[in-house]
């Protein structure tokens, strides 16, 4: 088993050079949401070239993503291994010779990484295949960044899964030591779910306040009562975050007292049972502040993404894994409270995700946040990244 990995890391090696001319391709060249067709058409084209064939292109009724198949000599079980291949509506502000041609859109979330790190995987993995038992599942997954369609969800619905006994994802993380690999077993990321509270009252004039039912103060009411939830309902050693995100009245004018105000936030957990009782608590403390200020109060609560909740054992297959490549640069993970559509695959079929610091203080961007305009990551991690797929993937086909 030594012996395999530390080929497996050779091999990363010698293609690095190769990985990172991909990242740059896919990051000049970013793609929105279920937009990704050329995106996918390039990941095609090298999976064309190491003989891989696509067994389905096209998910959620567009021509993005792709899932393929690599066997191994030996019959045995199907693994899958993942990248998300979206960017976002960013303007990217980086000075690089690879800068997005796609003048708004950007990868700020290191996709671009994640696919090179993928396609380098499935690389090493056809140079081994002659030694490999069972088969290795590549699901290029659109529209990760979509919350309230996610790519995931949606491949998962049109078969991609079928026949896979576990998975596994990997995301790059600019605010980590470059080099870092991170592992957790139970909840490793955050649910995210998203609401609009629509506080309607009586407009009126500012200076006869007597003759209107006034929504500005149920909405303040309102967004010092939500805070109570995490406060004084969810114990100091559970986590739940809620956020209000915006507010904005009907009216702008000084003196009109307006007729409605709507209140716009997220919420997150690590557990299903506790995005049921915030969600609980919203409605309940809704109705009271409605009762007690004379307004209707409407909550749209949307549940986006479910916590990421990774497999003891497939974690431990990680964990030893990334131990016996890179030694003390594997630790466990702090629970990270951003969120990731990869928590569906865990609905379906055991799962396990891991995180990679690819933030270099000595290199400019590489410690910004995700989804910032100045976001970049040390490519020097793709190596690592296709030693990791490939490493998991082996590690997980010759386990008991």
């Amino acid at each position: 088993m030594m012996n395999m990995l530390s080929r497996i890391k050779d091999l990363a090696r010698e293609y690095e050079r190769d990985a990172v001319a991909l990242r740059r391709h896919f990051h000049a060249h970013p793609e929105l949401s279920w937009q990704e067709a050329r995106t996918t058409d390039r990941i095609a084209e090298e999976l064309g070239k190491l003989g891989i064939p696509v067994l389905h292109r096209g998910y959620g009724g567009t021509s993005s993503g792709l899932i393929a198949d690599i066997e191994g000599a030996r019959p045995g079980r199907r693994v899958a291994l993942r990248s998300d291949i979206d960017a976002l509506p960013i303007h990217e502000e980086n000075d690089v010779e690879y800068r997005s041609q796609n003048d708004g859109v950007m990868h700020a979330c290191g996709h671009d990484g994640h696919m090179a790190g993928l396609l380098t995987a499935a690389r090493i993995l056809t140079q081994i295949r002659d030694e490999l038992p069972g088969t290795v599942r590549l699901l290029f997954q659109p529209a990760e960044e979509d919350g309230p369609r996610g790519g995931a969800r949606v491949m998962i619905q049109e078969g991609a899964l079928q026949g896979v006994d576990g998975i596994f994802g990997l995301h790059l993380f600019s605010l980590y030591p470059t080099g870092k690999v991170l592992y957790r077993s139970g909840p490793c990321m955050a649910s995210a779910d998203g609401w609009d509270l629509v506080v309607t009252g009586k407009g009126g004039h500012g200076a006869a306040p007597e003759k209107a039912v006034d929504p500005v103060v149920a909405a303040c009411t309102l967004g010092c009562a939500l805070q109570t939830i995490v406060s004084r309902e969810v114990a100091p050693t559970d986590t739940a975050v809620i956020s209000i995100t915006s507010v904005e009245s009907s009216t702008k004018t000084r003196n009109i007292i307006p007729e409605s105000v709507t209140l716009m936030g997220a919420t997150r957990a690590l557990s299903p049972e506790m995005q049921d009782r915030v969600e609980a608590a919203m409605r309940r403390i809704a109705e009271g502040v409605a009762l007690t200020t004379r307004c209707r109060i409407d909550l749209n609560y949307m549940r986006f993404y479910p916590a990421v909740i990774n497999d003891p054992k497939l974690t431990q297959i990680l964990k030893e894994t990334a131990e016996a490549m890179f030694g003390a640069d594997a630790e466990e993970a702090p629970v990270n409270m951003g969120s990731e559509d990869f928590s569906f695959y865990g609905r379906a079929v055991p799962a396990t995700f891991a995180q990679l610091g690819v933030g270099d203080p000595a290199q400019p961007g590489t410690r910004c946040p995700h989804h910032s305009p100045t976001f970049n990551l040390d490519e020097a991690q793709l190596k690592r990244a296709a030693a990791l797929h490939a490493g998991f993937a082996w590690s997980f086909l010759n386990g008991d």
